[in-house]
């Protein structure tokens, strides 16, 4: 089974979720309060971390601030209905996702399948044994998802992996909203979804500008993005 966090102080939800996900395949340990989510968080046992934002001791974001410190686990957000705010801060401190409560169980199962295919997407463990990628001073490691700005290391998730590397794929060419959506978050683009937007803009800071001070990625209003080649 796959080792599962969740971070929630609804015993009767933490209840529900822990017999429904085993039923999925899921081995899922529960804790109620932010500070034992983080020390389990980085006690590297899990696989995913299910968080929710309204915790006693340390709030969500604090709990993805200390984990995203010293570690690069999956973290989808469980997140108030409607709350944007919550959301967009979750994404910017490093959340791979969110689904807003109450939510579907099957949509809470789809969402968290579509993260672990991401991370351990044994296409980008085979061609990464025999190459990276290489754009300006960036440098893609497709075997570990690791990113290189010269010769330092990046403090990149897994999905915003997935949208830098889609968009180095495609340097030069326009990548939808939608297309990013699809294929770093596994879904459709919503009405007033800024998920994708988020990653990028969170991109944006963490890769700065090309060696020459011109910006590495440009936006298309409305459209989407694409990676400036030279």
């Amino acid at each position: 089974m796959i080792d599962i966090l969740l971070v929630d102080d609804d015993l009767e939800l933490c209840e529900l979720l822990v017999e429904f996900l085993r039923t999925e395949g899921y081995q899922v340990t529960a804790v109620n309060d932010g500070v034992e989510g983080v020390d389990a968080a980085l006690s590297g046992t899990f696989s995913m971390v299910l968080l929710d934002v309204t915790l006693p001791k340390l709030n969500g974001f604090e709990v993805l601030r200390n984990i995203r410190q010293r570690s690069q686990v999956p973290v989808l957000m469980l997140t108030a209905r409607g709350d944007d705010v919550d959301r967009i801060v979750g994404l910017e401190i490093g959340a791979d996702d969110y689904l807003s409560k109450p939510f579907n169980h099957r949509e809470l199962v789809a969402r968290m399948k579509a993260i672990l295919r991401r991370v351990r997407s044994p296409e980008d463990s085979d061609r990464g044994r025999r190459k990276v990628l290489k754009i300006d001073n960036l440098t893609l490691n497709l075997a570990n998802h690791e990113v290189m700005l010269g010769e330092e290391v990046l403090d990149i998730t897994a999905t915003e992996f997935i949208v830098l590397k889609t968009l180095i794929d495609k340097a030069g060419e326009l990548v939808t909203r939608d297309e990013l959506t699809h294929v770093a978050l596994n879904r459709r683009l919503m009405l007033h979804d800024r998920a994708i937007d988020m990653h990028v803009s969170n991109l944006r800071r963490k890769i700065g500008n090309k060696p020459d001070g011109r910006p590495r990625l440009k936006t298309v209003r409305g459209s989407g993005y694409f990676y400036i080649a030279d």
